[in-house]
């Protein structure tokens, strides 16, 4: 029997199992996906509003980069124990970079001139920020939130380590039995997730991409 067959044989054989485990994989992206979005987006329009929030913020969550998610997983098990919050701490970190820096980099990049235009129009920054800013951010910002989306989904298999359920516990359930067919079932649906959130944020980011004039 090869590797596929017996792939599809384990996942038909404990199909609740997948269906539940991804589920939980869903929630392990979407809470922190949101939490990052809700803070990133915020704190990088006032990033690139403010030099000295800027150089704060930006050099925080530079740091945080070069931190493994596993490591953050760890320190917060202390705290939160054993649990999805933990991974949920741990995965918002993750997220967190690349959406509030591709946030301060769209709107930082915006050309001053379109901005002085724009007051000469007589628009209210609030206008501005609506009518102008937003839109010609968008791409960049999405391109931010497709990283951290796709990031996000890889990493949620650690989840699996401390307990907390999702695909990864099939990729750690093949580790501990050294059975490749165990480990594919966890690793191809977080491998399609992952594709499929590319493809689509990437598709996006190109219908908001201003036209070249």
């Amino acid at each position: 029997m090869n590797l596929l067959t017996r792939t599809l044989d384990y996942a038909t054989s404990n199909l609740s199992d997948l269906v539940n485990a991804f589920q939980q994989h869903l929630l392990l992206v979407f809470v922190p996906l949101t939490i990052g979005l809700v803070a990133g987006l915020p704190l990088g329009l006032w990033s690139a509003r403010s030099k000295l929030a800027s150089t704060a913020l930006i050099n925080l969550f530079n740091g945080l980069r070069v931190i493994p998610s596993l490591v953050v997983l760890f320190v917060a098990i202390p705290y939160f124990g054993l649990s999805f919050q933990s991974a949920a701490i741990a995965l918002t970190l993750l997220v967190m970079p690349p959406i509030l820096i591709n946030t301060d980099v769209a709107f930082r990049s915006i050309d001053p001139m379109v901005r002085e235009a724009a007051q000469g129009m007589g628009m209210s920054p609030a206008q501005m920020l609506r009518s102008i800013e937003i839109p010609l951010a968008l791409p960049v910002v999405i391109a931010g939130i497709k990283i951290a989306t796709v990031e996000v989904i890889s990493s949620a298999t650690l989840a699996a380590f401390i307990g907390a359920g999702g695909l990864g516990t099939f990729i750690v359930r093949g580790f501990a039995v050294y059975d490749n067919a165990i480990l594919l079932v966890g690793a191809i649906p977080v491998a399609l997730l992952a594709l499929l959130a590319e493809v689509s944020l990437s598709s996006l980011q190109r219908a908001l991409q201003p036209p070249r004039s």
